[in-house]
């Protein structure tokens, strides 16, 4: 997923949440959130849908479960924009998603976050900052899932290779992300105090889960 420099119409967008966080930055956590109008476009150089159209169009996966998501997006394989469409990013829809079985972060999110809502739990599509433990001066745009059961928050890596690191209690992940933006079911978004924090930093590095930092991605079985 490429990066999206906060450029002169994302910083007006954001002003209030900016002004508002810029006296938090060091005392709160990056997943502090308000609840606001977030274009879509915001979300990234390929979100040019509304969300709601994410939704729309028949699946042809069928799932009734968590374990039931896992198990196909495990036969799914990570392939970079660039490699697949020879652009530098792009959404698929869900229903693309499953005829090609392969896409990058965004693609295999999109389609968690979908089906998530299908069988009826809470979930949120979360776009933003990864941090790469064994580069930590890389800094890696990425999408990600947060979905909710029984009051528990979890996040879920679509894209990851092993189940046991696709889905991991939220408070023992957080620490490696940095969110700037979500979108739930309802298409309700939220600015997180994690994008304020990196508008001080300037443009964020483009990468992906391909280079230098890894995050295990997923292949076909």
């Amino acid at each position: 997923m490429q990066a999206i420099p906060l450029g002169g119409s994302l910083r007006q967008i954001l002003a209030p949440f900016v002004r508002l966080a810029a006296r938090l930055v060091g005392r709160e956590s990056a997943w502090e959130r308000v609840m606001m109008p977030v274009p879509a476009s915001v979300f990234g150089p390929g979100s040019h849908q509304p969300f709601a159209e994410y939704f729309q169009g028949e699946s042809c996966v069928r799932v009734g479960s968590i374990d039931d998501i896992v198990a196909w997006l495990q036969t799914c394989e990570y392939v970079t924009d660039l490699e697949l469409f020879h652009e530098r990013d792009v959404w698929q829809h869900p229903g693309i998603f499953e005829k090609l079985k392969r896409g990058d972060c965004e693609d295999f999110a999109l389609w968690a976050w979908r089906k998530l809502a299908e069988i009826g739990i809470d979930a949120e599509l979360c776009v933003g900052r990864v941090i790469c433990d064994d580069r930590p001066e890389i800094d890696r745009q990425h999408a990600w899932v947060v979905y909710r059961v029984n009051g528990t928050a979890f996040l879920f890596e679509p894209a990851a290779r092993t189940p046991a690191r696709m889905i991991r209690p939220l408070p023992d992940a957080m620490s490696e992300y940095v969110p700037h933006f979500a979108v739930n079911h309802r298409f309700e978004t939220n600015a997180f105090l994690g994008c304020a924090s990196d508008s001080h930093r300037g443009s964020l590095s483009p990468g992906d889960s391909t280079g230098a930092c890894r995050i295990s991605v997923a292949h076909p079985r």
